[in-house]
C-alpha cells in the first residue's frame, strides 16, 4: 500500500510563517538619533579619507575599526561620545612608545 502524502491547503500555507522571517520589533529612531547618525557617519567617513595618506603602525588597526563603526550602525550598542572621538582621532595620534624594563647602570 502506498503512502500518501498530506496535501497542505492554500490557508494552512497563507497562516504558516515564512522560512527566515522572524517578528522583532524594528526599532525605531527618532529625528534626534537620526540625525547624530548622519553626522557620525560624516565625521567617520571624513576621518577615513583624511587618514589616507597617514603613516605608522597605528593607522591600519584604527581606519578598521572606523569601517568597523560604519558597517555596524545599527547595532543597538553604540560608543558614547567620548569614545567616538578617540576612534576619530587614532589615525592621526601616535601611541606612546612603552617604556622598557631595562635596569641597566
Amino acid at each position: 500500500m502506498a503512502i500518501r502524502a498530506k496535501l497542505t491547503t492554500l490557508e494552512e500555507l497563507q497562516s504558516a510563517p515564512k522560512p527566515g522571517s522572524v517578528d522583532k520589533a524594528k526599532r525605531e529612531f527618532s529625528d534626534e538619533e537620526k540625525a547624530q547618525r548622519k553626522e557620525r557617519v560624516a565625521k567617520a567617513k571624513d576621518a577615513l579619507a583624511r587618514s589616507v595618506g597617514a603613516k605608522g603602525d597605528h593607522v591600519a588597526p584604527a581606519r578598521a575599526a572606523l569601517k568597523t563603526y560604519l558597517q555596524r550602525l545599527n547595532d543597538p550598542r553604540q560608543p558614547d561620545d567620548a569614545k567616538f572621538e578617540e576612534l576619530l582621532n587614532a589615525p592621526f595620534v601616535v601611541p606612546q612608545k612603552k617604556k622598557a624594563n631595562d635596569r641597566r647602570f
